[in-house]
């Protein structure tokens, strides 16, 4: 024996390789069915084109991003204060290829084509699985159109640079880009989600009024993506709560008087800044009337709730396709862990749970993009928001957790993507509204806008006689929400079972039965453990995985 092979003690066997460079969206037959079936399917090309990246150079960005958090620089090498967060080029390169791809965009550039909010969601979906750090700022960007659309003459001036598929993140003024990224900014140290305790104020530069300029004095607590070009704020007015525009630079090119105390130090979402600010006089223009920046800043949070609902599912899918890769290239007890009964049971439910997340989040793209031509749909879409982004968001980190069971160690290193999707996985559930705050929404809704329960009735009977366990689900439903007493109380329970019960609706509309028949069983029927792996013998659990991610 030689002496190199005498000390001989490391040889790398029985580990899988790396997943890189897959095709996210071709490897998901279910988000291809989904896209077709709520109506994108003429964007298939464009999403498809997307898949490849998702699964390729993004998911390398990634990891770069997050190993490179961004670095705050208050004052330039002269001492002059300049408030500016420096990030790596990685972010730069995805906020890139978010922005040409659509992610923000998209839907705006083809809006009077039906089924263009889906193909976003599809984009977005597929944007979120290998990085989420700049969701925030690509989305507040797509969602703030509607909000700027209350005032016209800003409008004119931000929107065709807001929905341009260019990007640009030198910090220089707006005007000199061809295309410029939104932020927002509501949350006080005082208030959290009520938002009307918010202190601070605007005073008319001149004249006040809809489009005038206003100065803020004031401060943000969370205060995301500091580096957009622009933000929707919240600030007391004479009038009241009012929204606001507030831009980085002023149009004379000087520095507005934004002051970046510090940036947060989160939890996750390290490839992307949240900050704590003050306003010392910071210029900003009143969207809309005083009084009315609540209800115009909603138009904004609509949007963003809903890329919640889709962000959590891209983080569930994700953490889904890394386990069943593992288990296809790691044998134990003689047979590799796909082959194991019970860890074949664990990947299955994962799979089940994660085509229901992403089914009802489509579902809900597609009434967001009918609002304006449906008003059964716009009903739909303000109450479905809510419900999805309580329920999907809720089951994203114990689903990203049991993903990390079947790497076992390997699962919670950094040099796992799972490592960071755990500590990502709660952030939109407390993001745009924690999980009460949605359940008030939803009691909100049913109570001011009676025909939202008119939606949600329409849509479980549009799969009336599939299932007599969905239909029995549909009257407890009917009658929860009639016991009005003590529904407040309930409206965790009630939020949750609705949920379900609009998850299975979107299962049952697949052409795979015995899935949306085992979804209902085992969410609706109590025919499953409390956690993940507990479905129950004879299910179809291979075909299942299959489907899930087909083997390359």
């Amino acid at each position: 024996m030689s002496l190199a092979d005498r000390f001989q003690t490391h040889t790398v066997e029985n580990q899988p390789l790396p997943l890189a460079d897959y095709d996210a969206f071709a490897t998901d037959p279910a988000l291809c069915e989904a896209l077709e079936r709520e109506g994108g399917g003429w964007a298939r090309e464009q999403v498809a084109a997307f898949g490849k990246i998702a699964g390729g150079e993004l998911l390398r960005l990634g990891f770069e991003a997050n190993e490179h958090k961004p670095q705050f620089k208050p004052f330039d090498r002269y001492g002059h204060r300049i408030d500016e967060v420096q990030f790596h080029l990685s972010y730069h390169r995805i906020m890139q290829l978010g922005v040409e791809h659509g992610v923000p965009n998209f839907f705006w550039r083809h809006a009077d084509t039906p089924g263009a909010n889906v193909a976003r969601a599809a984009l977005a979906y597929l944007h979120m699985q290998p990085e989420q750090g700049n969701n925030c700022p690509l989305t507040m960007t797509y969602a703030c159109v509607p909000s700027l659309r209350a005032q016209p003459e800003l409008a004119r001036e931000w929107l065709p640079r807001i929905i341009a598929p260019h990007y640009d993140g030198r910090f220089v003024p707006a005007a000199q880009k061809a295309g410029n990224t939104i932020g927002m900014g509501m949350t006080e140290k005082q208030g959290g989600s009520d938002v009307r305790s918010n202190s601070t104020r605007a005073t008319p530069v001149a004249s006040p009024g809809p489009g005038q300029a206003y100065e803020l004095v004031g401060h943000k607590f969370f205060f995301s993506a500091p580096m957009c070009d622009a933000f929707l704020v919240l600030a007391q007015a004479a009038g009241g709560i009012s929204c606001f525009l507030l831009p980085r630079f002023l149009p004379d090119g000087q520095l507005n008087a934004i002051r970046i105390q510090r940036l947060k130090d989160k939890l996750g979402d390290w490839g992307n800044a949240s900050s704590e600010v003050e306003f010392t006089g910071a210029v900003a223009w009143l969207v809309g009337e005083e009084g009315r920046g609540v209800a115009t800043i909603l138009e904004m949070v609509a949007l963003t709730r809903q890329d919640c609902l889709i962000g959590s599912a891209g983080i569930m899918r994700q953490a889904l396709v890394q386990a069943i890769h593992h288990a296809r290239g790691r044998r134990a007890f003689g047979k590799l862990l796909i082959d194991q009964p019970l860890m074949k049971n664990v990947l299955a439910d994962l799979a089940l749970e994660s085509e229901a997340a992403m089914a009802l989040s489509l579902r809900v793209a597609r009434a967001i993009d009918a609002s304006a031509r449906d008003p059964m749909e716009a009903a739909f879409a303000r109450i479905g928001t809510a419900i999805g982004k309580y329920q999907v968001c809720k089951r994203c980190p114990p689903m990203v957790n049991e993903a990390q069971e079947c790497l076992g160690g390997a699962g919670y290193i950094e040099e796992s993507i799972l490592a960071r999707l755990y500590r990502q996985a709660p952030l939109n559930s407390i993001w745009e509204g924690s999980g009460n705050i949605q359940c008030l929404d939803v009691l909100r809704a049913l109570r001011r806008e009676p025909e939202t329960r008119d939606a949600l009735a329409a849509e479980l009977r549009s799969v009336a006689g599939e299932n007599a366990r969905l239909d029995a689900e549909a009257v407890w439903i009917g009658q929860a929400l009639d016991d009005v007493a003590t529904l407040e109380a309930r409206s965790r329970l009630v939020t949750e079972r609705i949920a379900l019960a609009l998850q299975a609706v979107q299962l049952i509309r697949t052409a795979h039965r015995d899935s949306a028949d085992l979804f209902i069983a085992t969410r609706l029927d109590g025919q499953h453990g409390q956690h993940f792996g507990t479905l129950p013998p004879g299910a179809a659990l291979g075909s299942m995985i299959e489907r899930a991610f087909p083997q390359r």
